[in-house]
This record gives structure tokens, C-alpha cells and sequence, in this order.
């Protein structure tokens, strides 16, 4: 069992894709809405927190991510036709760097 999930909610659109991707026997029941549940690892989590400073988790450890984190990581479920994506999502959804200066540590502002 994973730690923690991500819920991406299923649309008419997403459904879809999901169908023509030949997935859409993976799509969950969530809430009373069709969802995939992407499982991910405490560590990935802290990362996504760090990267999206408002995520909020619920009850079960689940949470949605914001429209541009969830469109990418949907995108690459497609890809890889799987869920279980978090590893290789991780790298793209979370940017360690954001946000700090060019002259980071270590370069004696150079």
C-alpha cells in the first residue's frame, strides 16, 4: 500500500482519453466520482509539498493537485499507460530550484 494518493477527477474529456488510451479500466470510484488514484511515497509527498505550497490532504491522504500539476501528470499517465508514474512524475511536477536566486549557495555571488 502507498502512503499517500493524488486524485485526479475524470471529466468527459479525460474519460476519453483514458478509453482511447485503453485505460479506463483503472479509473476509481472517489468521492462518488470516477478518479484515478496515483499512489505515491511520503518522500514524493514532501516534494510536492515544497512545490505546491497550498496542497491540503485529506482523511484517507489523498489530494487533488492544481490544474497545471494535474494536466502534466495526467499527460503522462497517457504516456506511459500506467499509474504508476511517480517516480518518473516527480522529476517533472517538482522543481527544486523554484523560486531561489541564480547565485545560490556555493558560488560566492559570482
Amino acid at each position: 500500500m502507498a502512503d499517500f494518493y493524488i486524485n485526479i477527477f475524470l471529466d468527459g474529456e479525460k474519460t476519453q482519453k483514458l478509453e482511447a488510451a485503453g485505460l479506463s479500466g483503472l479509473a476509481k470510484d472517489v468521492e462518488g466520482k470516477k478518479a484515478l488514484q496515483v499512489a505515491m511515497t511520503a518522500k514524493d509527498q514532501k516534494k510536492l509539498i515544497k512545490g505546491f505550497t497550498d496542497l491540503k490532504f485529506d482523511a484517507s491522504n489523498a489530494c487533488v493537485l492544481p490544474k497545471d500539476g494535474e494536466t502534466k501528470l495526467f499527460d503522462i499517465i497517457l504516456q506511459m499507460k500506467s499509474i504508476d508514474v511517480m517516480k518518473f512524475a516527480i522529476t517533472k511536477l517538482y522543481n527544486p530550484l523554484a523560486g531561489r536566486d541564480v547565485f545560490g549557495r556555493g558560488t560566492g555571488m559570482r
